[in-house]
């Protein structure tokens, strides 16, 4: 199956006296690039969701974001810690003094403020086990939405390499008949500008340049690194540096193609070529 680098998924599970809130985003990356966004009770936890997402993941840029919102037990009165309040205020008589203009904080500026409502703490083995279960869950929902994507990219890709398959085979039938016109020109310009003829030297010359201009080869290449493009699409390994090895390969074979070119089917074909390898080049940049 062909993965995308570009997901998204977001997930929220309730906890005991708290709700974990998580965020998965993915991009395009030529390597894999781990962002974390947590919660300075959570940060302890970066090794473990680091180790999860590289277990899953290959390649692409990831931002994980996770949130723990606590919440007071039922029939258990929210407590305030006396001594955050007391070093806010402090702060806060401090900080108008130098800017009067200032307005003073609302009672839900306090509220919010970090460590004013004190909770129970949690368990950080039983935290670590929710985490963990609910990281895997996100990481299956990314790859579900990498998957579709993935398949978005392949069937686009696939409908470039029948074009490319399409434009060989429309070359291929033609390429005798153009060694035999070129040739026929080639011949009567030599008639015309050497009075004494030697009809064998000119006749290796002939064949000589023929064979450099014969792209029989280069299309047959590009038949084979067609195959083996469908064939990567189709496993289940990380393709997109293999893929974008043999967009190289192509590029090359049709440069080889427009190089060898003694005609303009030859040459259009050459180009068309080009464009389609570029748009495929465009897609596989996304592909894992």
């Amino acid at each position: 199956m062909t993965f995308s680098m570009t997901g998204f998924a977001a997930l929220e599970q309730p906890l005991a006296n708290a709700t974990l809130l998580l965020e998965l985003r993915a991009v395009n990356s030529r390597y894999l690039d781990l962002h974390f966004k947590l919660d300075d009770s959570l940060k302890s936890f970066e090794p473990l969701m680091r180790e999860l997402i590289g277990g899953q993941l290959s390649r692409g840029k990831v931002e994980c974001k996770l949130n723990l919102v606590q919440r007071a037990q039922a029939g258990q009165a929210p407590q305030l810690d006396e001594n955050v309040l007391q070093q806010l205020a402090q702060m806060q008589t401090k900080a108008l003094a130098v800017f009067p203009q200032s307005t003073a904080l609302t009672v839900a500026d306090i509220l919010r403020w970090p460590g004013v409502v004190q909770h129970e703490a949690l368990n950080p083995e039983s935290l670590a086990e929710d985490i963990k279960g609910m990281l895997l869950l996100g990481l299956q929902d990314l790859n579900a939405s990498r998957a579709r994507e993935g398949e978005k990219l392949k069937a686009l890709i696939l409908d470039r390499l029948t074009q490319i398959e399409a434009l060989v085979m429309k070359v291929k039938p033609l390429l005798p008949q153009l060694h035999q016109d070129y040739q026929a020109r080639l011949e009567q310009k030599l008639q015309e500008t050497i009075k004494t003829i030697d009809q064998e030297r000119i006749a290796q010359e002939l064949v000589l340049f023929a064979q450099r201009i014969d792209v029989d080869e280069e299309l047959g290449r590009l038949s084979t690194h067609v195959s083996e493009v469908k064939r990567i699409l189709n496993s289940s390994a990380p393709a997109g540096k293999r893929l974008d090895f043999l967009m190289q390969e192509l590029n090359r074979e049709a440069n080889t193609l427009g190089s060898k070119s003694v005609s303009v089917h030859t040459t259009q074909v050459s180009m068309e070529l080009k464009v389609l390898i570029e748009q495929m080049r465009e897609q596989i940049q996304n592909v894992e």
